[in-house]
């Protein structure tokens, strides 16, 4: 009966339309709940509009809820149905009627419309609640444009939501249709196209002007060196340019014997001619052999305070850095050695006058000169060792260098004889492996090619008294072996010494007695042990605390023993003024070789006289110093 009433009404033209801006509602006083109802919202993309209608549940009885026809007229699916049930459940439907949620179809479809900001149009369906008391009609207007457009079933798309209701569909459809709007409109491409305009488009560099430099100013300091001038301020004459292979070739010399001529000098020159008479008579004396006794350290000081410098025993001997020094022990001349970072070896008489007239360049080898002794059996010989793989003797007498040892495929780094008689050489090699050379073998191999237990081996030095002993200086590490005991493989040191923290430059024996040994390390240390007794273990007597750090263009520091006081050590310093300085074995510090204006740069080799007090130092720039009585 209820459903044909209301058919009735709708068709004697029931579909009223009552319309409530958002801003106004209607009172009514016999109602006494009153509510202002927001209706369902759909996105048409024109004219947004929300209908308000009074509504009241305080005349709501069970059972008289009717389920009115939708009045819109193409589709009768846009029915709106109403379960029958509690108050309660009633209230709780009209909530959701009230804040319907959005649900999410899809993301890229509510991004855009979130986007564009579309104006949002409100459309509601008319509600009809009759009862015999009063009656509430809830109805909302639609554009004309919407009219034709209501039957939702037919849409493609939206059969896979048939249990939704009317309103959801519609408001998929709207969705769908606003998405595929905005799509056809290319916005994303028109925005890909801005922005990579905006990327191509450079920031203008601010060209800042460099600040000009002022010739006349002030400047840093720079030596006189740099500047080409003499001490005096005289501009030193230009030096002839060298060609790219001049400097940077370093050929090797030829195997065999090299005939001794001065690189200084001519052939002819009387003056060389009376050098090597001197030399042969030399080599016809020999100094005999008496116990060496310590003096005390009161009259060791007394002899070294008496030992000046002037500008007589200062020359400069070879063209490169001084890497190695010896002092000839005769007692009637002065002769020093200094062997050069680019193979020469430099001699100096200190007897002529002018003192030019006594230095003498010899080039016997191409590379660094790291290692020089004068032969114990003959002094006439001296003996030079060379980065560039090979051992030579000079031979005065004959004027001639003669070939020891050659292996142009390994790097030598130091020497020393075994025997006595000079005969058995020891050669450490700079890949950690050592040489026996016997020069009463005919040829320039060695006897045996021995593997250390080090990298690599920086010195070389033979205990004075137990000849078979020997000990290396290897990168961090010293060990010492016996030569009665090794083998091609790999050896293994009778003690090692592992004190040392960073990298070490020399380890020597003392010269008498073998019972103390010197080291050098980087960590501005040089130690001193008590090597009398050969055992397991050398104990650590003395560690003294002096700067070792020369910096890359200055040759290392290597402390020496002095022949004559074993327990005093020689070794270069950084200290301004520039000096040589002498320490006890017990630390404590004994003599300081002050020159003055004689002695301005760094000594970093020295080397003392085996006999006399005479002190021979040598810088980084070929320049020998020589402190005498």
């Amino acid at each position: 009966m209820s459903g044909s009433r209301a058919e009735a009404e709708q068709k004697g033209g029931s579909r009223q339309r009552l319309q409530v801006n958002v801003n106004e509602y209607k009172e009514n006083q016999n109602i006494a709940d009153t509510s202002l109802r927001p209706l369902q919202t759909t996105v048409l993309g024109k004219i947004a509009k929300v209908y308000l209608v009074p509504f009241s549940l305080s005349s709501y009885k069970t059972g008289q809820l009717k389920r009115p026809k939708s009045l819109l007229d193409k589709n009768s699916n846009n029915e709106v149905t109403c379960k029958k049930s509690k108050k309660a459940e009633i209230k709780e439907s009209c909530r959701r009627i009230l804040t319907p949620k959005m649900e999410a179809t899809s993301s890229k479809e509510e991004s855009t419309l979130q986007k564009s900001s579309l104006d949002v149009h409100a459309e509601s369906n008319k509600w009809q609640y009759k009862s015999p008391s009063d009656t509430v009609v809830l109805s909302a207007d639609t554009e004309s444009s919407q009219e034709g457009d209501s039957d939702e079933d037919t849409t493609p798309g939206l059969d896979d939501f048939s249990e939704l209701s009317p309103y959801e569909r519609k408001r998929l459809k709207n969705i769908s249709e606003n998405a595929n709007f905005f799509a056809s409109l290319q916005l994303s491409e028109s925005a890909a196209r801005l922005r990579e305009m905006i990327n191509k488009r450079q920031p203008s560099e601010s060209k800042r002007k460099k600040p000009k430099k002022k010739e006349n100013g002030t400047g840093c300091r720079r030596s006189m060196r740099l500047l080409k001038v003499d001490p005096s301020g005289v501009p030193l004459p230009a030096a002839p340019a060298q060609t790219a292979l001049e400097v940077d070739e370093n050929p090797l010399i030829p195997p065999g014997p090299l005939e001794m001529t001065p690189e200084n000098r001519d052939d002819d020159d009387e003056l060389f001619k009376g050098f090597l008479q001197t030399w042969a008579e030399l080599s016809k004396t020999r100094s005999k052999d008496t116990e060496k006794e310590l003096s005390s350290i009161k009259s060791y000081k007394v002899n070294l305070n008496g030992m000046v410098i002037s500008e007589d025993t200062v020359c400069k001997v070879t063209r490169g850095s001084i890497t190695s020094m010896a002092i000839h022990p005769s007692e009637m001349r002065t002769l020093v050695a200094a062997g050069a970072k680019y193979g020469q070896v430099g001699l100096w008489d200190l007897t002529h006058q002018p003192k030019e007239d006594g230095v003498y360049l010899f080039q016997p080898h191409s590379q660094p000169v790291s290692c020089l002794y004068f032969s114990p059996a003959n002094p006439a010989h001296l003996l030079s060792l060379s980065y560039d793989g090979t051992l030579r003797c000079g031979d005065f007498s004959r004027a001639v260098f003669e070939e020891v040892y050659r292996d142009e495929r390994r790097s030598f780094s130091s020497f020393d004889f075994l025997t006595e008689d000079a005969s058995t050489l020891i050669v450490g090699h700079w890949d950690g492996r050592m040489s026996l050379v016997d020069r009463r073998t005919p040829g320039t191999s060695c006897e045996k090619l021995i593997k250390s237990s080090l990298s690599k081996i920086r010195t070389v030095h033979v205990h004075p008294v137990h000849r078979q002993y020997f000990i290396t200086a290897g990168l961090r590490d010293i060990h010492i072996y016996d030569a009665r005991c090794l083998n091609p493989s790999r050896n293994q040191p009778l003690i090692s010494l592992t004190e040392h923290t960073k990298s070490i430059a020399s380890a020597y024996f003392s010269p008498l007695t073998g019972n103390r040994v010197v080291t050098t390390c980087a960590d501005c240390k040089l130690r001193i042990f008590d090597s009398s007794c050969i055992s397991s273990k050398i104990p650590l007597i003395t560690t003294i605390r002096h700067n070792t750090i020369t910096g890359r263009w200055l040759t290392r520091f290597q402390a020496v023993w002095d022949p004559k006081q074993e327990d005093c050590v020689i070794v270069g310093s950084m200290a301004h003024p520039r000096r040589v300085e002498i320490f006890h074995e017990t630390g404590k510090w004994v003599h300081s070789f002050l020159g003055g204006e004689c002695l301005a740069s760094v000594c970093s080799i020295n080397a003392m006289h085996p006999t006399q007090y005479i002190l021979a130092g040598g810088n980084s720039s070929g320049r020998v110093h020589v402190f005498m009585n």
